[in-house]
């Protein structure tokens, strides 16, 4: 498609980009990405979106979010996780792993389509709006399934930016427990930074996130590999799909569903790139503003798929969204209070 036919979608990502960012420089708990999902919803659901803006919103929502989760990677500093000691890895790894594999269970109670339940898991138990995205990117969940589980994000997120330090405060957590719990338990970066420079636990609270955002790529290709197992293969030799996956050959030459999209692949090639220490910071700050900007522009396109008059009627989904953030909170907090 000649770019002129996707520039109207793309200039309206932009605009809405330069609008969250300063919304985020007013109010630096509203991450760009989260103020730019509900620029998209109000957008949608006041005025509509027209037909001349759908070639560039589909463009963004999808080579544009890919490069913004590879670029993700170079914030990502594992030696820094690492120096903060076992405890918070493992308090990390059972939350997560826990989280993501009782949601799509209380999803199907609920009555709820398999692939809102699964991205629902995804945006709550790892990395909020990020993990929502690239699971939707990596699987054949719908763009009603992606914007229903973006409302969670931002409904429950934002929450817990006044809940989680009140819960402390009655709690008696020490400063180093509610790093760790906040890092664990918050869906956005953004919110956990909130939370962290208002209690004074910000670099541990921020530490133990991007840890979390590490476990974006082994769940995304676990998924992916049980879908793979799951299906039966169809088209034979290998090919490349339109979502930039390589599909592996299957016994006979067939192939299956896409093993790791190559954006995870560039992902985890980012975290490795970090963790050697080359990367100086006059690279890794600029590279943090550009995601932020992508991640932005890819996110208000998400966010003009948001009905919400839909959400309200299926109040169902914000069950869900309850019981993941309950989850994800409950089981990271027993785990600060234990080996913290």
């Amino acid at each position: 498609m000649p770019f002129a036919d996707r520039l109207p979608g793309v200039a309206a990502a932009l605009a809405a980009v330069v609008f969250a960012l300063a919304v985020h420089r007013f109010v630096p708990g509203f991450s760009p990405a989260m103020v730019a999902v509900v620029a998209g919803a109000v957008v949608a659901n006041l005025w509509g979106i027209g037909e001349r803006l759908l070639p560039g919103l589909r463009f963004v929502a999808r080579r544009v979010l890919r490069v913004a989760i590879v670029l993700l990677g170079l914030q990502i500093a594992v030696p820094h996780l690492l120096a903060l000691g076992w405890q918070a890895p493992a308090i990390i790894m059972v939350a997560t792993g826990v989280t993501f594999t009782l949601t799509p269970l209380a999803g199907r109670r609920l009555g709820l389509p398999p692939g809102t339940s699964l991205l629902v898991a995804a945006g709550v138990s790892i990395c909020g709006a990020a993990a929502v995205a690239a699971m939707r990117q990596s699987t054949d969940t719908t763009d009603d399934d992606a914007a229903a589980a973006l409302s969670v994000v931002v409904l429950y997120g934002s929450a817990a930016i006044l809940v989680v330090p009140l819960v402390a405060t009655w709690l008696g957590l020490s400063g180093s427990q509610l790093g760790v719990w906040t890092g664990a338990a918050v869906h956005e970066v953004a919110q956990v930074a909130a939370i962290g420079s208002a209690t004074g636990v910000l670099a541990t609270a921020v530490t133990v996130k991007l840890g979390r955002v590490i476990l974006l790529a082994p769940i995304i290709a676990l998924t992916t590999a049980r879908r793979r197992h799951a299906e039966t293969p169809a088209v034979s030799g290998t090919a490349r799909t339109d979502a930039g996956t390589v599909r592996g050959a299957q016994p006979g030459g067939s192939t299956g569903p896409p093993v790791v999209p190559l954006f995870v692949a560039g992902f985890l090639a980012m975290v490795a790139l970090r963790g050697t220490g080359l990367v100086p910071s006059q690279v890794t700050a600029p590279a943090q503003e550009v995601t932020n900007i992508l991640m932005a522009a890819a996110m208000f396109a998400l966010g003009t798929g948001i009905d919400v008059r839909r959400l309200v009627r299926a109040g169902r989904v914000l069950a869900l969204g309850a019981i993941a953030t309950g989850c994800v909170a409950a089981v990271s907090l027993v785990g600060v209070m234990i080996l913290v």
